[in-house]
């Protein structure tokens, strides 16, 4: 598999906070059930810098609680890299950096789309046991033929996340990969929090980034 397609990037600056993160769809490559790892590069890439070094941060710091040794890219990376797009020829020599340097993983996150969506509020009742009667049900919810029913809205943003293997002699390999939902975020650091916790909780029970003996 082609480097470039590594560095397909994260677009975390409009996961700005206290999110609802859930699995929704993955991939495990058949040939890989299993994937220890001795050094993971963790790639962010947005045009917002400290929503990458955020996003990068919170990784980094899972996988270590985990033992896993995790580097930032915006630590490993100087700041001219994102500057221009790159050629084929300059990630090949990237990823032979990053193989003399250790590295035998890299994983990657991205915005793929987000959309609006709209709920109905305030005349419809909410989900009550206790509601145990044709009576009391349309009692409760009659309104509904006379008020103008509101609305809410709010966006759910589709992300998918990548992990591939960096392995001398062979192709890199897509290992696996994730599309999680963040619905309706408003505060940035709890967003990042929720949406780690779904990617790595997803990969442990793949078997993805487990500590190399």
């Amino acid at each position: 598999m082609r480097i470039h397609y590594i560095f397909l990037g994260l677009l975390l600056g409009v996961l700005s906070g206290c999110a609802s993160s859930r699995l929704v769809n993955q991939w495990k490559s058949p040939d890989t059930p299993v994937f220890e790892a001795n050094k993971v590069l963790v790639i962010g890439m947005t045009a917002n810098i400290d929503s990458r070094r955020m996003f990068e941060d919170e990784l980094v710091t899972r996988l270590e609680k985990e033992g896993v040794i995790a580097v930032k890219s915006v630590d490993f990376f100087d700041t001219s890299f994102t500057n221009a797009e790159r050629t084929e020829a300059e990630l090949n020599t990237i990823e032979n950096q990053l193989l003399q340097a250790g590295f035998d993983a890299v994983l990657i996150s991205k915005v793929i789309g987000s959309e609006d969506r709209t709920t109905l509020v305030g005349s419809i009742n909410a989900f009550r046991k206790d509601m145990g009667s044709f009576r009391e049900y349309y009692y409760e919810n009659q309104r509904i033929y006379s008020e103008a029913q509101q609305s809410s809205s709010y966006k759910v943003y589709h992300t998918e996340t990548s992990l591939f293997c960096l392995c001398p002699g062979k192709e890199r390999e897509l290992l696996w990969k994730g599309m999680i939902d963040v619905v309706d975020p408003q505060r940035p650091q709890r967003a990042v929090a929720d949406y780690a916790r779904i990617l790595m909780k997803e990969m442990a029970q793949q078997q993805m980034l487990l500590v190399a003996n």
